[in-house]
């Protein structure tokens, strides 16, 4: 599949890393007894252009680790960078603007608007940026389009099956060109080969030059990435091609 035709093309982008964490550690409930660590002085460099997964078992830390790189919550100590923005000491205000302009989010439940439309759905996210209404519809139709769902733009959600609805969410996630794509489980509520046509779409845009990173369980996602990161209790144990 091709990439949508709105997305340019990141690839001479090069220089500093566009992710840079070091010695991040996240402690849940600190000086509690149920304190528990769920980092464990991670460091990690993500290049422009890596299509990396991140895998573990359950507890092995991915998914605080793709919330600290989301900027979706603080670690305990150490820092991180995202396109040279420090996301841990960026104020809340600060945080929701690097969220809205640099970073895209695909969830495994898509997590759309029941009431919206495709549409509507993919072009409201460019709000959080501020961007121009009409320019923002424009995109979004752009965007749908180029992930087959041209036809489509006008139903909602619960007319749409998980495969659609997950095009649907990885549009809204482009909708604002952002640097870094995360996904959060993108293939967990699809059947296999509604797995594989999700796959397909990262292939084609990490192939026009998009940075993306993916928590998973799935080994069919693993074999997907160019690079993968393995964590087991809060700590990186393997990171390889």
């Amino acid at each position: 599949m091709r990439p949508p035709a709105s997305l340019p093309s990141l690839a001479g982008a090069r220089g500093e890393p566009l992710v840079r964490a070091d010695a991040l550690t996240k402690v849940h409930a600190p000086g509690s007894p149920r304190a528990v660590r769920a980092l464990d002085g991670v460091s990690l460099t993500i290049e422009r252009g890596d299509y990396v997964a991140i895998v573990g078992e359950s507890g092995s830390g991915k998914s605080t680790l793709m919330q600290l790189l989301g900027g979706l919550d603080r670690p305990t100590s150490g820092t991180i960078a995202i396109d040279g923005a420090r996301l841990d000491r960026a104020s809340r205000d600060d945080l929701a603007r690097i969220r809205a302009r640099t970073i895209g989010f695909v969830f495994q439940g898509f997590n759309l608007i029941p009431s919206l439309d495709a549409l509507d759905n993919v072009a409201l996210a460019a709000r959080y940026a501020r961007r121009d209404r009409g320019a923002a519809r424009e995109r979004a139709r752009s965007l749908l389009a180029g992930l087959g769902l041209g036809g489509r733009l006008h139903h909602r959600p619960l007319e749409l099956s998980g495969g659609q609805q997950q095009r649907v969410a990885i549009a809204r996630a482009l909708i604002n060109e952002p640097a870094l794509l995360l996904a959060d489980e993108p293939t967990g509520e699809l059947d296999s080969h509604t797995a594989d046509a999700i796959l397909d779409v990262f292939d084609a845009l990490h192939a026009a030059g998009q940075t993306i990173v993916v928590v998973t369980h799935s080994p069919a996602v693993e074999r997907r990435a160019r690079r993968v990161v393995r964590l087991a209790d809060g700590a990186v144990v393997a990171d390889a091609p």
